[in-house]
């Protein structure tokens, strides 16, 4: 198969895509935004050849792009991993005729209102969510739902620009930030009060054929917006047997069906509220902070590889092991600033260094991220074990003991 993957070159993991479809015999072409003569020669020889545009989400440039290579060989497939890069990759291939992802499916995976209705209209519980263009829409929607509630950018991604709102108050002022912002069309939805997890699959002809389970540990929100909690998240190797998991693997289903998602990876958000399982969002491609990462070092696989399978040859490959559960803890720093240094690193690596997979920390020196940049931006430890709540234990000592001191 003749296979065009965007951008290859960042983030950091993205070559690990084209290395999984190189090593399952597909012939890659890459298309991306970084000159070509930057690339390493690892990355180079993974690939049969390399395009360089502008930008990957200009949809004309890549649609170009995409027909140039046409000209030249038949192209079977069309690979987008990012967020931000799917609607652009879906819009080129209903351009130039390669099948995969429509602009439909990818529209709704992206409009989280227009998402929500389509699951609620599918029979998928979901919180109670409009899409606003004007102050007077949210504030009829709040007037209807009640407060608390979460407003977000309709185009933002992840946890990128949202708001909680607890009153009217609260309400006026973010409606005032996002003014300022220039936020046109405002994702506004009930809060769900709960446990928040997500479920990622790798689907093939729209049934899954490889699925994981993550718990976050403060929600996104909270972990996003607050300095001193060393936030988590944790995949279990439970899934085939704790409860739950049947009622999460039942919706992820209804959802990918509903949407019309064929073969691709996903990742949903859930919560696990007083009013029962409730779907948040979806992304018709693979999870980011190194998730996959933790699945592969959890699972005995290269999940990577069992994408490309999914791609290449319709399977899978080898079922995951759910030998470990794995996770990963940020550590931030005490303030804004420069890395200063550690503290309790040695006792972290003397009680649990057989279960440490890895770990971030930025040299003295190196400039902090904000609290709200996620899991990766500074310092983290990612670590594995067999027994789900052993590893949780672990992990929450690790984000006691180690402290970063800024300066």
């Amino acid at each position: 198969m003749n296979i065009i993957f965007v951008e290859p070159h960042f983030p950091s993991n993205q070559r690990e895509f084209v290395r999984a479809l190189a090593a399952v015999g597909a012939n890659v072409i890459g298309i991306g935004e970084t000159p070509g003569d930057y690339l390493d020669d690892e990355l180079r020889g993974w690939m049969s050849r390399y395009h360089q545009i502008g930008s990957v989400t200009d949809v004309a440039a890549l649609t170009d792009a995409v027909r140039w290579i046409q000209d030249q060989v038949w192209v079977d497939a069309l690979e987008a991993t990012i967020e931000a890069h799917t609607m652009a990759a879906a819009q080129a291939r209903e351009a130039t005729g390669i099948p995969g992802t429509s602009v439909h499916t990818t529209w709704l995976c992206r409009d989280k209102p227009s998402m929500k209705q389509a699951l609620r209209e599918a029979g998928v519980p979901t919180a109670a969510s409009t899409g606003a263009d004007s102050a007077d829409e949210v504030k009829d929607f709040a007037a209807r739902v009640g407060y608390p509630l979460i407003l977000k950018p309709r185009a933002g991604a992840g946890a990128a620009g949202t708001t909680r709102v607890d009153n009217d108050t609260d309400l006026d002022a973010a409606l005032a930030r996002y003014g300022a912002e220039g936020t046109g069309s405002i994702a506004v939805e009930e809060f769900i009060e709960g446990h928040e997890g997500f479920y990622d699959t790798i689907a093939v002809g729209g049934h899954v054929e490889m699925d994981f389970a993550c718990h976050y540990y403060p929600g996104v929100l909270e972990a996003m917006r607050t300095r001193w909690i060393s936030p988590m998240f944790v995949s279990t190797n439970r899934i085939d047997e704790a409860e739950g998991y049947g009622a999460v693997r039942e919706m992820g289903a209804r959802v990918i069906e509903a949407l019309g998602i064929g073969t691709s990876a996903t990742h949903m958000e859930w919560f696990a509220s007083p009013k029962g399982l409730r779907f948040s969002e979806i992304g018709a491609r693979p999870p980011g902070v190194g998730c996959w990462d933790l699945y592969s070092a959890g699972n005995d696989i290269d999940i990577y590889r069992s994408w490309a399978n999914a791609i290449v040859h319709g399977h899978t490959g080898d079922a995951p092991s759910r030998r470990y559960s794995s996770g990963i803890i940020a550590l931030r720093p005490d303030r804004d600033g420069q890395i200063g240094g550690y503290s309790g690193l040695d006792e972290i690596q003397g009680r649990y260094g057989q279960w440490v997979i890895d770990s971030h920390l930025p040299d003295p020196g190196t400039p902090t991220q904000p609290v709200e940049a996620g899991y990766m931006a500074n310092a983290w430890v990612r670590m594995r074990h067999p027994d789900y709540d052993v590893l949780r234990g672990m992990l929450d000592d690790v984000g006691k003991t180690v402290h970063v001191y800024a300066r």
